[in-house]
């Protein structure tokens, strides 16, 4: 039976045949409760649907649209030394640059020499004497920060540090791993960044031990 009801005027005074039928198959006034779960579900399923499109649209659109999540080109070696992470440091002292577009620091491992053309998936740099860092502090996501006074990468949050290559210092800080990686290729002296393609750092090394690069300084800049 519906939820429909009649009118005073239209209530008999006794329960026909024609009433009864008309009671068991006449339409109900409004929405019954089994439309209303329906419509419910559908809108539900419906609005699910939308957001997981979204969800992938902005996923994807980084690639789409060459920003970050896609491969950018960050310039020669003049290109990226012009692109200090502190101003008045530079990739021959050992400091890195800072390519906020692509949320990348760039190292050179061996600061006495410049790009060689090559690939590096992992972006440990052995072939291209270049190191990509990705900004994000791999404990809570904040921007960790190269300290000149050290040479040290220092996360302002919680206190996690980094050597100047990004390898996590065992005793300082929560980070569970180094800074993680991108893939980025030198070709003709142009560095590019693949920010779509990232390798997690390493894990802790302990200090004094091989593998990690000494501070510069007992003093840090947190």
């Amino acid at each position: 039976m519906g939820n429909w009801k009649l009118t005073r005027a239209q209530e008999p005074t006794a329960l026909t045949s024609e009433v009864l039928r008309e009671m068991r198959t006449g339409r109900p006034a409004g929405l019954s409760r089994r439309q209303l779960i329906r419509r419910t579900l559908g809108a539900g399923v419906g609005l699910w649907a939308l957001e997981l499109g979204a969800g992938t649209l902005g996923f994807l659109w980084p690639n789409l649209s060459s920003g970050f999540g896609g491969t950018l080109a960050l310039g020669d070696i003049d290109l990226v030394n012009g692109s200090p992470a502190v101003q008045g440091s530079s990739l021959e002292d050992g400091a890195p640059a800072y390519f906020p577009e692509a949320r990348t620091y760039v190292q050179l491992v061996d600061p006495s020499l410049g790009f060689t053309d090559g690939e590096s998936s992992d972006g440990v740099g052995e072939a291209t004497n270049v190191r990509t860092l990705y900004q994000r502090c791999p404990h809570l996501g904040c921007k960790p920060n190269f300290c000149t006074t050290n040479y040290w990468f220092e996360c302002p949050c919680h206190g996690s540090r980094y050597d100047r290559l990004g390898t996590k210092i065992l005793e300082l800080g929560p980070a569970p791993r180094g800074l993680d990686r991108f893939a980025h290729s030198v070709s003709g002296g142009v560095l590019s960044v693949d920010t779509g393609k990232i390798t997690l750092g390493p894990l802790p090394v302990a200090l004094g031990q091989p593998g990690l690069i000494a501070a510069r300084s007992a003093t840090g800049c947190i």
